[in-house]
């Protein structure tokens, strides 16, 4: 037989011809698809293989045929870690000879000879199987638990019916349920193949497994030096574990939390970026160390590490986790300019290069050089600032900037990081060219900031999340959907008022299984910038301590909480993958759904895009993805403002008044379904 027939073509998913891997959560099932086809007729067999990194032993799996040499197979992500996977390939002459037998018999010709064959092939896998009683998985049904002896019987048996005259004359009988193509000898056959010539693919692709947090997650992002009772203090550890109950009830599940490291004192800037700073204020939480230490150390005016591991306990006892963020850039007070001043770029005169980004100076920080050519000591350092806090049992890491730093660092300090602690979650905060996002999560970043916040248009929303959401895109990048942070006010949300706040929260929080918010900044509505045409805050909490209402009544901490019910309770929301949008004759609504993945109630979201004006209009339904047909009545429940109304066929009409709610989050109740299964206030 001539070697290497089956050509393996389109496998996927393969990210960048494997050289990166794809990413999964564990529980999932791993779909592999790929062609395989070869020359003549004859029929081809194959199998998915694959392994937990790091072991010897593959597992394999039989791949199904789909139309046009295509096939399919998956295995079960049962743990954290890096999955390798592959396929094989190879002319199987028993499936070959089942065929043509199959035609013999139907044009009653040449019967008894080709059971002949075929009692040939039956031995020879008794043959395999003594050699490897295993074989392959047997799928569905029991088989015998001494394959060789019964493929031996079903050798005599085909002998036995090839020297049966009677058969020539009505061969029909070998096409039944026991005949020698179906049933247990099918069976059989398939466990112990001949593998002779078998094609391998030329690659050993790899699948990421992390936790289910890494894909479905509600971040709350606070200063908690901004918590004590009197805004003229600094506030602590302990008083910031006052804020966690509050984060709680708004239904987030990551607490996360600016530096918390000695801040530096030199060049610190005063309020609004000033460039001098008086007595007492408190400096930008990024400018990192002291003389009390550096990026393992803890701010002495938060508390000690002590303080910390209190406050890290409350919020576990919350059912919140911390995040924390890692800056890599130093004040010049940091311990690393005086021990290791080799790890910072010069001037001509000799002085360290502080950060800039013209026109902006950041003269209270200075960045790492990473190709100083004592660069394998600086990275293990800097690894080494992971490691600490994941001793500590920090699990999550929001990442400043990383596109400023040496990409191939990244893609070495997160997958040594994660052998270790394989339920580690990195957050990439690059706001930088597409192409550079998408190779940090390549390179290892689970979730990714991403270009939300400017997005505001219908068109814009949909281009851009059907972009997100597609292949290849999607397999390796998790967008975290964020309407502010402490460094973006967007014009939408200066200008937009109450209504603003909430249209991006629900955008947010429903096209995204990501997202987060930075509060209470966001909650209480802040949006004044430092001036006009600046996304910078006034009076902005990266330099200065501030006191918080969170009892406002204006607030919005009761919507938020009833969005993250909503989102918590329903699994549609849990991934991206069925995001679908809808056609609307408004271009300033959006609409769209989002189903389970393993079946279930469709949720549609409308949303009025504009935070000044009632907007309305018909929108068309595609049936497929919102699960009704034709003009079939059906209810939808509006979970956010609580109304239940009945819609008919695919066009049905909307309005939405941005003063009283800009959106509503639709259940979709189909016939067979109890109106008591999908109460939303129950």
């Amino acid at each position: 037989m001539a070697l290497g027939r089956v050509q393996i073509e389109g496998v996927a998913p393969e990210l960048d011809g494997g050289r990166f891997p794809v990413k999964r959560v564990i529980g999932d099932d791993l779909v592999v698809e790929a062609d395989l086809f070869a020359d003549g007729h004859d029929q081809i067999a194959a199998v998915l293989r694959y392994r937990p990194a790091g072991e010897a032993k593959w597992q394999e799996t039989p791949m199904e045929p789909l139309p046009n040499d295509r096939w399919r197979a998956s295995f079960p992500l049962e743990g954290l870690g890096r999955y390798q996977y592959s396929v094989a390939g190879w002319i199987d002459p028993f499936r070959t000879w089942r065929r043509e037998f199959e035609k013999w018999v139907e044009a009653g010709d040449q019967v008894l000879m080709e059971l002949r064959v075929g009692a040939e092939l039956v031995e020879a896998a008794a043959e395999r199987a003594e050699v490897s009683p295993g074989g392959l998985a047997p799928g569905d049904g029991e088989l015998p638990n001494d394959p060789a002896t019964q493929l031996r019987r079903w050798a005599t048996r085909l002998r036995t019916w090839s020297a049966d005259p009677s058969l020539e004359d009505d061969p029909s009988s070998l096409l039944g349920p026991d005949g020698p193509t179906k049933g247990e000898l099918a069976a059989l056959m398939a466990r112990f193949p001949d593998r002779t010539g078998e094609t391998r693919y030329g690659r050993e692709l790899e699948v990421v497994v992390d936790r289910e947090r890494a894909r479905f997650s509600a971040w709350y992002e606070f200063f908690p030096r901004s918590t004590a009772p009197d805004s003229s203090e600094h506030g602590t550890f302990d008083d910031a574990r006052r804020m966690l109950p509050y984060v709680r009830e708004m239904g987030f599940d990551v607490v996360y939390l600016p530096p918390i490291h000695p801040v530096g004192r030199t060049n610190r800037k005063g309020p609004n970026n000033r460039r001098t700073a008086e007595a007492g204020d408190p400096g930008s939480p990024w400018a990192i160390g002291a003389k009390e230490g550096g990026h393992k150390s803890v701010d002495p005016r938060l508390g000690t590490l002590e303080d910390f591991r209190r406050f890290r306990a409350a919020a576990e006892a919350e059912g919140l986790e911390v995040a924390l963020d890692i800056a890599y850039q130093c004040s010049p007070d940091h311990p690393y300019v005086e021990d290791h001043p080799e790890w910072f770029r010069t001037r001509p005169d000799g002085t360290i290069r502080y950060a800039e980004n013209p026109p902006k100076k950041y003269e209270d920080i200075y960045p790492i050089d990473f190709e100083t050519d004592r660069w394998p000591e600086l990275w293990q350092e800097l690894k080494s600032v992971f490691s600490f806090w994941a001793d500590e049992g920090v699990r999550i890491f929001r990442v400043d900037n990383p596109h400023t730093k040496a990409l191939p660092f990244w893609e070495w300090t997160i997958r040594e990081l994660k052998e270790t602690h394989p339920d580690l979650i990195f957050l990439s905060e690059a706001f930088t060219r597409p192409k550079m996002m998408y190779r940090l999560a390549k390179l290892g970043f689970t979730q990714s900031y991403t270009y939300f916040a400017w997005r505001n248009t219908k068109a814009e929303l949909t281009s851009y999340l059907e972009e997100l959401v597609q292949p290849p895109l999607s397999e390796h990048f998790r967008p975290n959907f964020w309407p502010n942070t402490p460094d973006i006010l967007t014009e939408f949300l200066q200008t937009g008022g109450r209504p603003a706040f909430m249209l991006r929260l629900v955008l947010a929080a429903t096209l995204s299984s990501n997202y987060g918010i930075y509060g209470p900044a966001f909650e209480l509505l802040e949006a004044a910038p430092r001036e006009p045409g600046s996304e910078e805050y006034l009076n902005s909490e990266k330099y200065e301590l501030r006191e918080w209402e969170l009892d406002r009544e204006d607030s919005l901490r009761d919507f938020i909480a009833r969005v993250n019910r909503i989102r918590r309770e329903n699994e549609a929301f849990h991934t991206n993958d069925t995001l679908s949008f809808h056609a609307v004759d408004n271009a300033l609504i959006l609409a769209y759904t989002k189903r389970p993945s393993g079946g279930g109630a469709s949720i549609l979201t409308v949303v009025n895009l504009d935070p000044h004006h009632v907007q309305s209009g018909w929108v068309d339904l595609d049936p497929d993805t919102v699960g009704i047909s034709g003009n079939e009545a059906f209810q939808v429940h509006d979970l956010l403002g609580g109304g239940h109304y009945f819609w008919e066929g695919t066009r049905n009409f909307v309005q939405l008044d941005p003063h009283v709610s800009p959106a509503q989050i639709f259940q979709v109740v189909t016939q067979g379904r109890s109106e008591r299964d999908f109460d939303p206030f129950a």
